[in-house]
């Protein structure tokens, strides 16, 4: 592998090895930002330090890098700890990890949160993770457990301090702090610097260095900026949709991956538009070409990557779509920034899934701009447009003085067989139309998913509170059924610690559905019963009875009828009965016990009102703030 210092301006100087320095130039990085700079030496020394940042300077690459450095891999494992606010976050730095180590064979990285099945996790650290990346709750278990051994860790790192204990869990991150190694390093970066965050820094920091940094993301005013929840599956749908709707001169879309611009270029030329993909595996003359193609107009659409688009200045780019969310704010800004050149307006859309709403809220905090959700067009729009382009297609061949022949055998065929001519006519467009639908079919569920509304995005700076703490999904026990709804039981109640708030996040989070449509919801000692709108896609129906709550899968299934509920002595002494899958407290040092908390929510209707005790974040919650 090799690589000139111009596309590495500043990074060679930062002490990195080359396989990191080779992985940010396949990233597209071209110099530090300025906590990188100020960060990656402090940390390579293995000093203690405090950085102040938000979220967009690129806080990330300034520690993952230097820990990155300092791994031994021939040691199998977990050398450094990452503790994250949320699973959004810690699977979004696992990600970085795994990118920056594309050139370190053998490194390993696991993220660990709850609402994800265990076995993976034990599987994962069972190999010898050299990284493992986690929230405060699920890290506790593994630790209290004894399959997270913290006595090989190099480096802990407190990502977004302030937001972990503005959510509850300086109990936790402290918990995990007095069983570090002693001799070990600590970077804690937090965007603002609260009493707690200082004396947590006094108490387990060793004359910590202090770095501050503003953040300076650029803004695009000249852009039109909008959102579109879309799931994996969808997305491609989502995409075709948009591009038949929107009058556009030329588009940008950008992916992760160099495989993914050739698979998204490849189905949308299947489905008749001209695409056409540009990745750093595409020779320069054959990129070159695509490019002049782009500027000519012979050439509309173009799937690229971050690295790709380096230098891409195309005036006539009237949309820049990201079909996959950016890693960071700066990324955002710079992918969008491609449209809206020359004093033009431009437009900029991003696909946003239901578990990356965390990215859509950072983004808006940089950028100091709020992306708006779009309205995604219907099948009847479609249709119309269709229908509309396809009698402009007729008009323009009728003015093709060429048809003379054509008359001539048509004709001939009237006679021969005393046929229609509309019928001719139809079915000579039918032969042109080939196997593809002319229209539309959306199919009922299709329909119920394009009216359903978004999950609301409630910027910080609203200052209101987050939805469960409105307590909006948290349905009385004794609500009537609504009009239009189902029971549906899941296999997982009382006995097993399951609260309202869990049920609630976990459909919303698997299936992006707003938490509006979710109704009444009752628990029993071994089951729950949960209202959900009639006829839910079956799609959704698969995802539900894979996830998980409280170490259980739901197992959701239609309710045939009234439930006789379980007494609580009978599972106790079934669940006793099973051999145990993790080590039991007994088994367990007593300065590795964690402390034990009070349940979030009051059980019943009568507590409602009255002040929650502290609530023990459960394993299986998947809301924001879940381990």
């Amino acid at each position: 592998m090799s690589f000139t210092n111009d596309q590495i301006t500043g990074f060679e100087n930062l002490g990195l090895s080359q396989p990191l320095l080779q992985a940010l130039v396949d990233s597209g990085y071209e110099t530090p930002t300025a906590i990188q700079a100020k960060m990656i030496p402090v940390m390579l020394t293995g000093s203690d330090v405090v950085g102040q940042a938000q979220t967009g300077t690129g806080k990330t690459a300034a520690f993952a890098l230097p820990i990155l450095e300092q791994i031994d891999i021939d040691r199998h494992e977990p050398q450094a700890l990452i503790l994250a606010p949320t699973r959004e976050l810690a699977i979004q730095v696992c990600e970085s990890f795994k990118t920056y180590a594309t050139h370190m064979k053998g490194l390993k990285t696991l993220a660990v949160y709850g609402g994800q099945e265990y076995s993976g996790q034990l599987r994962g650290l069972s190999r010898g993770a050299h990284i493992v990346v986690g929230t405060p709750g699920r890290v506790m278990d593994h630790i209290e457990r004894g399959t997270l051994k913290l006595a090989s860790i190099k480096c802990l790192v407190l990502d977004e301090a302030d937001e972990m204990l503005r959510m509850g869990f300086k109990e936790d991150v402290e918990w995990i702090l007095e069983r570090a190694p002693e001799k070990r390093q600590i970077a804690l970066f937090s965007a603002t610097m609260p009493p707690d965050i200082r004396a947590i820094s006094r108490r387990f920091l060793n004359n910590p260095e202090e770095i501050s940094i503003k953040l300076k993301t650029a803004t695009v005013e000249a852009t039109r900026q909008r959102y579109w929840q879309v799931t994996g599956m969808h997305k491609l749908d989502a995409l075709s949709r948009i591009l038949e709707a929107e009058p556009f001169d030329a588009i940008l879309i950008f992916v992760r991956t160099k495989i993914d611009t050739i698979e998204v270029a490849e189905q949308l030329v299947n489905r008749g538009f001209a695409a056409a993909a540009l990745n750093g595996d595409i020779p320069q003359n054959q990129r070159e070409r695509i490019i002049e193609q782009l500027k000519a107009g012979k050439l509309n659409i173009i799937v690229a990557t971050d690295v790709a688009a380096r230098g891409l200045d195309v005036d006539r780019i009237s949309h820049v779509i990201n079909y996959d969310a950016p890693h960071d704010p700066e990324s955002y800004v710079h992918r969008i920034g491609r449209t809206g050149r020359a004093g033009r307006s431009g437009e900029a859309i991003l696909f946003i899934s239901p578990r990356e709403r965390r990215v859509l809220q950072i983004i808006e905090r940089a950028t100091r701009q709020t992306i708006a959700p779009m309205q995604l067009p219907t099948a009847d729009f479609i249709n119309k447009k269709r229908i509309e382009a396809f009698k402009n297609k007729i008009k323009e061949t009728m003015a093709n003085p060429d048809l003379h022949i054509f008359k001539e055998l048509i004709e001939q065929y009237c006679s021969e067989n005393q046929a229609d001519p509309i019928e001719i006519a139809a079915a000579t467009a039918r032969m042109f139309q080939g196997d593809k639908p002319l229209l539309l079919q959306a199919k009922p569920e299709q329909q119920r998913i394009e009216t359903m509304p978004f999950r609301e995005f409630v910027p910080e700076s609203a200052g209101r509170k987050p939805r469960a703490a409105q307590g909006r999904g948290a349905r009385r026990d004794d609500d009537e059924q609504e009009e239009g709804m189902e029971t549906y039981r899941i296999e997982v109640g009382r006995d097993h610690g399951v609260q309202p708030g869990h049920i609630v996040g976990a459909i919303a989070g698997e299936t992006g559905m707003a938490s509006r449509y979710i109704g009444r919801i009752k628990l029993f000692n071994e089951f729950s019963t949960v209202d959900l709108p009639q006829g839910m896609p079956e799609e959704m129906i698969k995802k539900l009875k894979t996830a998980w709550i409280c170490k259980r899968q739901l197992e959701i299934t239609l309710d045939g009828g009234p439930r006789v509920p379980v007494k609580a002595e009978e599972p106790a002494k079934r669940i006793a009965s099973r051999p145990a899958p993790f080590p039991t407290r007994e088994s367990i040092p007593e300065n590795h016990k964690r402390p034990v908390k009070a349940p979030a929510w009051p059980m019943s209707t009568k507590n409602a009102g009255k002040t929650a005790p502290r609530r023990r974040r459960s394993e299986g919650k998947t809301f924001a703030g879940s381990r």
